[in-house]
């Protein structure tokens, strides 16, 4: 790899830039954060504590006006801004990472795919989920073929929040694209795709649960896949007693994992990949359990080593993207057939019906 590292622009310095995307750019070999941008006096003075060599623009504005002093704009900002930020950049000549949901319509996701290899230019979607240490091991186990066929899958990423924090992402202005269903339903739904391919039906309950809520905050989808496989995904941030991550079910054995990846958590306390040997790792009694015929509750089945997560990976994709025309981690495309489905999951919720892809 050169020697010149690749000169990244962040827009926003929120919850997804300051503790997802500032600490994987600036840890990742190839890549430098060269400037956030961000209007908010509080939080130029972090960004500027936790990297001190960094510029810190008020506008995109301001950064777009010297795209040619940069090599990558990471969009990181409010999920109403994807759109027209990806496409300025676009425009500027700027490849493009975009935080999930890469649009709020599938058509929209497109018109920017489309954009993007009109120019001749990157345009990626940061679904790092993809890189969790219990999305890595059930990958493994599926290649492996311990399940055997799999017939049912179900996948959890629920929250006790009884109280609301509001802000956008639980604004009830359609134009802000918040809810659960957008938010943490962009990666149960992205990882159901990755792990057993296109979805033909798709049903959806979506509720208001919690005393002054505005948008969904307790949301279930059933999907259907093209090869017979059932997906069951919960999002929700009411969930008072919080059920496994995955319970994979298959004609041979079945996988149950309880726990998140300890990822996001060290992020959020400040450590960064590469401070220790055991990023992404967690202890032997957080291990998924392998079996069939007794609960894992009960003891059933056998220990998984949990493949440790991995989320410096796709920053260091996208730099051989960059650098070397490897692959694109996650394409355009990819993001348009989630939003197929969360559209699909929407119309579901609101009019009681199964909606055919």
């Amino acid at each position: 790899m050169s020697a010149t590292p690749l000169r990244v622009g962040l827009v926003g310095y929120g919850l997804a830039g300051s503790v997802f995307h500032a600490p994987l750019i600036a840890t990742t070999e190839g890549l430098t954060l060269d400037t956030v941008v961000t209007s908010n006096p509080e939080r130029q003075r972090q960004a500027r504590a936790e990297h001190p060599d960094v510029r810190v623009a008020a506008s995109p504005d301001e950064l777009l006006a010297r795209a040619g002093d940069l090599d990558l704009l990471v969009v990181a900002s409010p999920n109403k801004t994807h759109v027209p930020l990806a496409t300025a950049a676009l425009e500027a000549g700027l490849p493009v990472v975009v935080d999930k949901p890469l649009a709020g319509t599938a058509a929209e996701a497109r018109e920017l795919a489309a954009l993007a290899e009109e120019r001749g230019l990157l345009l990626s979607v940061f679904q790092n989920r993809r890189w969790d240490n219990d999305f890595l091991t059930l990958r493994r186990l599926l290649e492996d073929g311990e399940l055997g066929d799999v017939w049912r899958f179900e996948s959890r990423f629920e929250r006790w929040r009884p109280q609301t924090k509001g802000g956008w992402r639980e604004s009830g202005d359609p134009a802000e694209i918040g809810g659960l269903l957008y938010d943490l339903g962009s990666h149960v739904v992205d990882q159901a795709l990755v792990l057993f391919g296109p979805v033909t039906q798709v049903y959806a309950e979506a509720d208001v649960r919690r005393p002054g809520a505005e948008t969904d905050d307790d949301t279930f989808l059933a999907l259907t896949h093209a090869n017979g496989v059932r997906s069951h995904l919960y999002v929700s941030a009411t969930t008072a007693q919080l059920g496994p991550r995955f319970r994979v079910l298959g004609s041979k054995a079945g996988y149950v994992k309880h726990g998140l990846d300890p990822q996001e958590a060290a992020l959020r306390e400040g450590r960064r990949p590469g401070d220790d040997a055991d990023w992404g790792t967690e202890p032997e009694e957080l291990y998924g359990r392998l079996g069939a015929g007794e609960s894992p509750v009960t003891g059933g089945g056998s220990p998984v080593p949990t493949v440790p997560g991995d989320y410096p990976a796709y920053y260091a994709a996208v730099a051989a993207a960059l650098r070397d025309g490897g692959p694109n981690p996650v394409t355009a495309l990819e993001a348009a057939a989630a939003l197929d489905v969360l559209e699909a999951a929407r119309r579901s919720a609101r009019d009681g019906v199964t909606v055919t892809l």
